[in-house]
């Protein structure tokens, strides 16, 4: 039997595939070796054209439906679709909110308890022990961009990417990091990033990091890798062709993740670099605090394997995730699965607000030791269905047929499928709030809700914050009063003093050091 790692690796489209010297034709007896393959798994079918094709066409398929194991994929498409059925539903306990043991929140936590988890984190990360994992798959599609979504920008003053923003705030941490550990010029404080992108986004990633210098940071400290893909599958469960040459494939979804880390060998240049403790976040939230100190510190206190961040759900009926205690377990509930009384319940100690109140902002943090046990858990990650209107190549006539309605399905593993591995007492969450670190950018502009304007005011909005309460006077030209304060002046409105008794005519950014 295959070892988990070997499938994990088969099952990746390697993230170094369109680099090199092109693929070369299969011999007779690795061609038929292939064939039979996918012929006892019944998917013969993607050979249908295969006799007609050029030889670097030839190569290419060859390439692509051997990083496939067409058992493994009829195996889990057939355990997404008919999922297993538990045993005995009256087992179920009733959903819980985390035990205050697993929690703790801004909002409320003591001061000291605040700065406590930040110097730590501060010392971790002075320590070389922190790294930052971005899941940056997504295009601008929503956005009317074709280029990666970290490349957009939201229309700040600056004109910064959502790229240059995150990295300029990894600058200033390990800056923050330097300065608190008193190190001399040659102990270097670095925080590496590991940049996850999917196939189209990759090339154009890579090339926007380049032509703009990393943003500051040493190239050999940004690394840029890839998440896997499964083929789309026919409502009858045949892998389905996009041309006569090309498998149909989609991304496997942000729970990919587990996949590509090991894959790509992240795991391994973590260890190398002696990285403890990995802070975990998506492209599209402007207000993310990276390698966040707090976090990072508050995690590591509890030593956890897992910690993730929410917010406080607005009202009963935002239709966001929940963090919650699931048969005695960390889990995360969607909206669409919780019925309306469990949603609208109040919490018994704090009747003003709801019970199931913490939402879910893909933000976590990871400890390196469950990172580099993925190979032992990572087949026990489900797959779900996405249905969806998939072109495909008839396999009888060759015609390319576009439905009109859904003909196939998608796999797609989620980030927080493996929360549910953990016990209690290895899972921590904490609350943050909202207009400080959330706001994240999803719909096309005009929209009023999680779009550019949106993502742009709550960056001016939390400038003007920090530098009133440093002891400064806003004054406002026209409706835009906000202020942008640039990560490398600022990580999270600290180092603002000198702006005591000073006026500012907003809008304005803040650039260069005070």
């Amino acid at each position: 039997m295959e070892t988990v790692k070997n499938a994990l690796h088969k099952m990746h489209i390697g993230g170094e595939a369109h680099e090199g010297a092109p693929p070369k034709e299969p011999s007779a007896n690795e061609l038929q070796e292939l064939k039979d393959k996918y012929a006892k798994a019944k998917q013969e079918q993607v050979f249908a054209f295969y006799d007609s094709l050029t030889v670097p066409e030839k190569a290419t398929l060859y390439a692509q439906l051997s990083s496939f194991d067409p058992e493994y994929i009829n195996k889990i498409t057939d355990k997404a679709l008919n999922p297993p059925k538990v045993e005995d539903a009256g087992a179920e306990k009733p959903l819980e909110p985390l035990p205050d043991s697993a929690t703790a929140s801004i909002l409320d936590s003591k001061p000291e308890d605040i700065e406590k988890w930040y110097q730590l984190g501060l010392d971790l990360t002075a320590e070389n022990k922190v790294g930052v994992v971005l899941m940056a798959g997504g295009q601008g599609t929503r956005l009317g961009s074709s280029a990666p979504k970290g490349c957009f920008n939201i229309g700040l003053p600056s004109e910064k990417s959502l790229f240059q923003i995150q990295a300029e705030r990894i600058r200033k941490v390990q800056q923050l990091a330097h300065k608190k550990a008193g190190h001399a010029t040659d102990k270097k404080v670095v925080v590496p990033w590991y940049v996850m992108t999917s196939g189209p986004t990759r090339g154009p990633t890579e090339k926007y990091f380049e032509e703009n210098n990393y943003f500051g940071l040493d190239k050999e400290n940004v690394i840029i890798f890839e998440q896997g893909v499964l083929p789309c599958i026919s409502n009858d469960g045949k892998i389905l062709l996009e041309s006569k040459g090309k498998v149909a494939v989609a991304p496997d979804g942000n729970g990919g993740i587990y996949q590509a880390l090991v894959t790509a060998n992240v795991i391994g240049d973590m260890r190398k670099r002696g990285i403890e403790h990995i802070h975990a976040y998506c492209v599209d939230n402007c207000l993310v605090k990276v390698a966040d100190p707090v976090f990072v510190g508050f995690a590591a206190s509890k030593d956890v394997d897992i910690a993730t961040k929410v917010v406080r759900k607005r009202n009963a009926t935002e239709s966001v995730g929940l963090i919650l205690l699931k048969n005695g377990r960390p889990d995360v509930v969607e909206y669409s699965e919780i019925d309306r009384e469990t949603a609208e319940a109040k919490d018994p100690k704090q009747p003003e607000i709801l019970k199931f109140r913490a939402g879910n902002i893909v933000n976590h943090y990871y400890s390196f030791r469950f990172l580099e046990s993925i190979p032992d858990w990572a087949h026990k990650l489900p797959h779900h269905v996405a249905r969806k209107k998939i072109p495909y190549v008839d396999t009888e006539k060759g015609n390319t047929i576009k439905p009109e309605k859904p003909n196939g399905i998608k796999l797609e593993q989620f980030v927080f499928d493996c929360f549910s591995l953990l016990e209690l007492k290895q899972f921590a969450c904490m609350e943050v709030k909202r207009e400080d670190e959330f706001s994240p950018l999803k719909n096309a502009k005009g929209t009023g809700e999680d779009d550019q304007d949106t993502s742009k005011r709550d960056i001016m909005d939390q400038g003007k914050r920090w530098v009133q309460a440093a002891g400064a006077t806003v004054v406002s030209e026209g409706s835009n009063d906000g202020i942008e304060v640039s990560p490398l002046i600022s990580y999270g409105g600290e180092g603002l003093e000198k702006l005591k008794d000073q006026t500012i005519t907003a809008p304005a950014v803040l650039e260069k050091e005070l």
